[in-house]
């Protein structure tokens, strides 16, 4: 390094935070080589619903989603499922999160969340006024419920958000302007909420084409498992599980919900588990002019392709357990008593993915024990959203050794 400062970085990690990373590091002169073991975005970061999201990037913290997921143990089929299983770290993650599963620590996260949330928009127009060839799509997220009782959860939710000081412009629907707003929407859909300044978009299609924009500005993206990192008084010395070794001034972990698995051994103590989502694609008879999002089942809906991407569900289980599918047929017959249109039966693109969940509802970015060594991880399901700020915020860190305000509350040692 010269002057404290890293002329080079690995990047562990090719989805959206680990190549936001890559790329805001090149736009401060720094070389880049970005490294995973399944290739570009090959976690979390292709199958989601796509929400570029801020007025929706709730914590997942809340009392209410502890009661329910107490209950969850007694029904495979609701959205928030935690298995029967004898794994004691998942225990151990749980048993957290229902510490941290009260208003005091869901306001520190939602709090810390608003300069991620100020910034997502503007750091992925960023990128693509710059090189990263897929579209961002401002579009309302229409939210829709049986009943407008139903719909004062999420406008209590909306309260608590802007009591922090998160403004979310939003309208409240009755059932004739939902119906024009969604024409997906079925009968038995009868209130909305319409959350405006939102965007979306393919997020497969943008994690590749950033990953393309970073190649073309002289990184190499290979697909490597990680074995082992070590340290010396001048590097970063990384062994792949085929024996390849790696150097670099500098180490960034963007590795989802397998971030303990190398960021464990550099004080990194706070729990990541994986929290699965699924998701599908199906074809529509009905316009789809912006997601829709049916908060009593955990379900979010996107144009996608011509069709609809569906995608739900919070399954606790190992990130590399093979597809349950249970957790699909109960997304189905949740979503299907209240959309018209779909053809559920012609489904593809069947996916899950683990998204990297924290018991205190903050994710992990900055720098470790080892001042070479950093991590981006455990954003919940709102990685794709802050994924990009994060990078930007990191890289900051990475080149001038100064922590940004925005990662104070995010600190790995924490």
């Amino acid at each position: 390094m010269v002057d404290n400062w890293p002329r080079s970085v690995i990047v562990v990690g090719a989805g959206i935070v680990g190549l936001s990373t890559a790329w805001f590091l090149q736009e401060r002169g720094v070389k880049v080589s970005v490294v995973d073991r399944g290739g570009v975005a090959a976690g979390a970061s292709w199958g989601n619903a796509g929400w570029i999201a801020p007025g929706l990037a709730i914590p997942l913290n809340e009392p209410g989603v502890l009661r329910y997921g107490l209950r969850s143990l007694l029904n495979p089929a609701a959205p928030l499922h935690v298995p029967a299983s004898l794994d004691p770290g998942l225990w151990r993650f749980l048993a957290r999160f229902a510490a941290n599963s009260h208003w005091r620590s869901w306001t520190r996260a939602a709090r810390a969340n608003l300069p991620l949330n100020d910034e997502c928009v503007e750091a992925y127009e960023v990128l693509a006024a710059d090189g990263v060839s897929a579209p961002i799509v401002a579009a309302p997220i229409t939210a829709a419920f049986r009943t407008p009782r139903q719909a004062e959860g999420l406008l209590s939710e909306l309260r608590r958000l802007q009591a922090v000081g998160q403004q979310v412009e939003h309208t409240v629907l009755d059932g004739d302007q939902l119906a024009a707003h969604a024409p997906l929407a079925g009968e038995a859909l009868t209130a909305g909420v319409r959350i405006d300044g939102q965007c979306y978009v393919d997020p497969g299609a943008f994690v590749h084409a950033l990953g393309k924009a970073v190649m073309r500005r002289g990184a190499t993206v290979d697909a490597v498992e990680v074995a082992e990192i070590r340290t010396d008084d001048r590097k970063v010395i990384l062994r792949s599980a085929k024996g390849t070794v790696l150097t670099a001034d500098a180490v960034v972990l963007a590795t989802g919900a397998w971030l303990p698995r190398l960021a464990r051994q550099w004080g990194v103590r706070v729990p990541v588990r994986a929290g699965r989502g699924y998701s599908f694609t199906v074809p529509v008879d009905h316009p789809v002019p912006g997601p829709l999002y049916l908060p009593d089942v955990r379900v979010a809906c996107t144009p996608y392709q011509g069709g609809l991407r569906v995608a739900g569900t919070m399954e606790f289980r190992d990130p590399d357990a093979p597809q349950v599918s249970a957790r699909l047929e109960a997304i189905i017959a949740s979503a299907r008593p209240l959309l018209q249109g779909v053809r559920w039966e012609e489904r593809s693109d069947v996916w899950v993915g683990p998204r990297p969940v924290t018991p205190d509802g903050r994710p992990l970015i900055g720098a470790t024990v080892a001042p070479t060594v950093y991590v981006a991880g455990g954003h919940g399901m709102w990685g794709l959203a802050h994924g990009p700020i994060t990078g930007r915020l990191l890289a900051e860190q990475i080149t001038t050794g100064k922590q940004p305000a925005a990662l104070a509350d995010f600190d790995p040692l924490r």
